[in-house]
């Protein structure tokens, strides 16, 4: 081999080396702030505790979601709240000032949403399915969607530089089952950091303990206590693990080390942006190399 092309050698394995450890930098983005931590909290955790840069971006700023709050203070209840969350989470958190339960798939928002992304010049991005009970689920998954393969055209919002990658989307996991059922492509188990996550979610005081309880009709079973809400707080947001997801678990992790997963979180890959191979994903979610 000639010593021009060993050089050549070289500096490709130097630039795939470089690549392959370059920090990833994930977006997560919920109509409502506290929907990122619900769903993929733990995840958020463990990027972010490899060295990974995360961020945290709700659509609404949340003044709708209360029994007997609203508008202007509660925006600023829940920015503060998800404020909190962000630190106790180790992630980075931002929250758009469009309102709770009036959002709507416009250019105005899928904007916002492109821009956003590029801004952050995200490797990963994970939003809701487009079937989904709430209206501002639905609708921010859509605009992720109509966002997807707009991030790198540069002559829409034309203000910020388009991403030279295209991302790779996900899926938060939900029961809905139509059109189609959510399918786990991807299981993490989150049990090492699940009391974090519990912490961290306890820094949505509004949700957690008022307004969610309220709507849902057990208000009256909330602990007064702290330490006694943090702990019905981890009984009454323990997800279930599916057979689906546990068929996945063991996809990732192997079956033995599956059957001794308590908490986990998964995610559908979407057939938009970057198609990642088993590889990739391997790459993007480096928490499922480490057991």
């Amino acid at each position: 081999m000639s010593k021009r092309v060993l050089l050549i050698v070289c500096l490709f394995f130097v630039s795939w080396l470089t690549q392959a450890q370059k920090p990833l930098r994930i977006m997560m983005i919920g109509a409502h702030p506290d929907d990122c931590d619900l769903k993929a909290g733990g995840i958020g955790i463990m990027f972010s505790k490899m060295g990974h840069s995360v961020k945290f971006l709700s659509v609404t700023n949340g003044d709708a979601g209360h029994q007997s709050e609203g508008g202007g203070m509660l925006a600023k209840r829940r920015a503060a709240e998800a404020k909190e969350a962000g630190k106790r989470f180790g992630v980075e958190y931002e929250v758009l000032d469009n309102h709770d339960g009036e959002l709507i798939p416009n250019l105005n928002v899928r904007l916002q949403i492109i821009r956003k992304i590029r801004e952050w010049d995200a490797d990963v991005v994970i939003a809701p399915r487009s079937n989904d009970y709430h209206p501002d689920h639905r609708y921010t998954g859509i605009l992720v969607q109509d966002a997807a393969y707009l991030v790198g055209v540069p002559n829409v919002a034309p203000d910020t530089p388009p991403l030279k990658k295209n991302p790779y989307f996900l899926y938060f996991q939900d029961h809905f089952q139509r059109p189609n059922p959510f399918r786990p492509d991807v299981a993490v188990d989150i049990t090492s950091v699940f009391e974090q996550k519990i912490y961290a979610l306890d820094a949505h005081v509004s949700q957690v303990y008022e307004w969610l309880p309220w709507i849902g009709g057990y208000l009256d079973q909330v602990p007064k206590g702290d330490a006694e809400r943090k702990t019905w707080l981890a009984k009454t947001r323990a997800v279930t693990i599916t057979p689906e997801v546990r068929t996945s678990l063991e996809k990732w992790y192997g079956k033995e080390n599956a059957a001794n997963v308590k908490h986990a979180e998964a995610f559908e890959i979407c057939e938009y942006g970057s198609k990642p191979t088993e590889e990739d994903i391997k790459r993007l979610f480096p928490m499922l190399k480490s057991r």
